[in-house]
Parts: C-alpha cells; structure tokens; sequence
C-alpha cells in the first residue's frame, strides 16, 4: 500500500542541530569573506582564457566566414566572424566554483541563523521534533 502524504516522524537531538547551524553559520561568514579573492582568480582565469582564444582564432582567420565590421560611434572598430566547427580546439572554460551572495541576503541569511541557534538554546527539550528541524534544514 502506498504511503499519501506522510511525513517522516523523528526526534533530532538538539545540540546537534546547534553545532550544526553553527558549523553553517561559519561556513556563511568564511564564503561571504572570501567571494571577492575567489572573484578575483575567476576573473583572472576568466581573462586567460579569453586571451587565449583569441590567439586561436585570429590565427585562423583566414577560414573565417561570415565576417561583419562595424565602426561605433566613437570611431572604434568592431570585428565579429564566425569559424567553421572544429575549426579550433576550444581551451576549456573556468567555471565558477563558489557562489556569490549579495549584502542584504547575506545579512538575511545569517540573522535567521543566529536566532534559530539563539531560540534552540533556550529550549528546555533535548529534542526537537521534524516539523522545527524541517523549518531550519535549508541553512544545514
């Protein structure tokens, strides 16, 4: 028979639940502290990259197709063209690897941590039930 609906019913002790929200709150403040160094070496690897690509494909430029040129108003000039497939073998892309978090949510995020934390420590029970733990897990 096929359960409908039912969640799951458990107990969590709840000092686990503090060490890990605070374990997450630190996690919040080292990532929040550190997204502009690891901005910083994306943009890097960023522009690297870019370099070399460019340096791939004007050194094919003369396979280019569809080749457009426009000159902007300020008298610079825009050339864009387009290279067969597998005209060049692509470097591959950096990938961010962290994630970026704005002030305000940033703020958000840690308050509504610290007050779990600060309303779990003046609870009396030793555990707490799935409905409390459920309402705090995105932060886990």
């Amino acid at each position: 028979m096929a359960r409908r609906n039912q969640g799951i019913n458990v107990k969590v002790p709840r000092a686990k639940v503090i060490k890990a929200l605070e374990q997450a709150l630190v996690k919040l403040e080292n990532n929040y502290a550190n997204q502009d160094v690891e901005d910083k070496k994306y943009q890097l690897a960023r522009d690297k990259w870019q370099k070399q690509v460019t340096k791939l494909a004007t050194a094919k430029f003369a396979k280019a197709e569809n080749v457009r040129v426009n000159v902007r108003w300020n008298g610079s000039v825009n050339v864009d063209f387009d290279l067969p497939a597998n005209a060049i073998n692509l470097p591959k892309e950096p990938v961010r690897t962290y994630e970026t978090m704005n002030e305000y949510a940033y703020k958000e995020t840690k308050e509504e941590i610290e007050n779990a934390i600060r309303v779990l420590k003046m609870c009396d029970d030793e555990l707490i039930s799935t409905a409390t733990y459920g309402g705090i897990t995105k932060y886990l």
